[in-house]
């Protein structure tokens, strides 16, 4: 089970441990951290994108150690027996970034709030503010390496071409297209080569701010010729949104998925990687 409703949320609120994952763009100029400290579903924690982390990388929030990962989320009083539900303040965005990562140590008991917070507060349901106590616990991560992609990985499965793996990117079209600047400065826009444009946004619900459903999803994906058999790398700008279309083909019933982590802030850094532009 990978998305949840808001209903079954406030039915199974007890038995599960939910955490706030939001993160904005930088050029957001929004605290999520603070926001969170503002309203929060009850006993929710928060789980900082940004701190839990490389923090020896220079790339915006790549995976941390095995080692730091368990010491952060157990401070969090988190154990990898937890059922965990992990929810958004932009309804799905920054979410899923954080499903991913719990799934690439190995936590697979891990779900959406579908809607995020938005739909949660125009239900009416109940937040807090405030910091949430909690008694840190001892988290044991098993490391699934197939879930994510490196630079060497990606620029080898180019010279593959059609026999390689698919990548997907989650940018708005134009800067895939490098027709429009990349946020990052003296970022190239462009895209890798043999890839496929996917903004996450077209995974959403644009009014309910929802996932689209299993069939909608489906039919997506098939128009762009997509075939969710296959072996597919999710990449975007930093690794956020990458995850977004990740759960969506999951949602799909794509099984051979894996995120390029370090995304196209990296790729675009290293000025022998060939970029294609249209």
């Amino acid at each position: 089970m990978n998305l949840v409703s808001t209903q079954w949320l406030a039915d199974n609120k007890d038995s599960v441990v939910v955490l706030d994952g939001s993160w904005h763009m930088p050029h957001a100029k929004r605290d999520p951290k603070q926001e969170y400290l503002n309203a929060h579903i009850q006993n929710a924690r928060y789980f900082d994108i940004d701190a839990i982390k490389d923090l020896s990388n220079s790339l915006p929030h790549m995976l941390p150690s095995p080692e730091f990962f368990a010491r952060s989320v157990g401070e969090l009083g988190i154990s990898q027996e937890d059922k965990l539900v992990v929810y958004d303040t932009a309804g799905i965005f920054s979410s899923p970034r954080v499903y991913w990562t719990f799934k690439a140590f190995g936590h697979d008991n891990i779900a959406i709030l579908d809607g995020g917070l938005p739909k949660w507060l125009q239900e009416g349901r109940p937040v807090e503010a405030g910091q949430v106590d909690v008694e840190p616990k001892v988290y044991k991560p098993k490391f699934q390496p197939q879930l994510v992609r490196n630079m060497q990985q990606v620029v080898q499965n180019i010279e593959k071409g059609a026999d390689g793996e698919l990548v997907i990117d989650a940018r708005p079209r134009g800067r895939f297209n490098g027709v429009d600047p990349e946020p990052r400065a003296g970022l190239s826009s462009g895209h890798i080569p043999n890839s496929v444009s996917l903004p996450f946004s077209e995974v959403i619900d644009p009014e309910k701010r929802v996932m689209r459903s299993p069939q909608e999803l489906a039919r997506l994906f098939k128009d762009l010729g997509i075939d969710v058999n296959q072996k597919i790398i999710t990449s975007c700008g930093s690794g956020v949104s990458a995850a977004v279309i990740y759960l969506a083909l999951e949602i799909a019933g794509a099984k051979n998925l894996a995120l390029y982590d370090g995304s196209w802030t990296e790729y675009a850094s290293h000025p022998e990687n060939k970029i294609s532009k249209l």
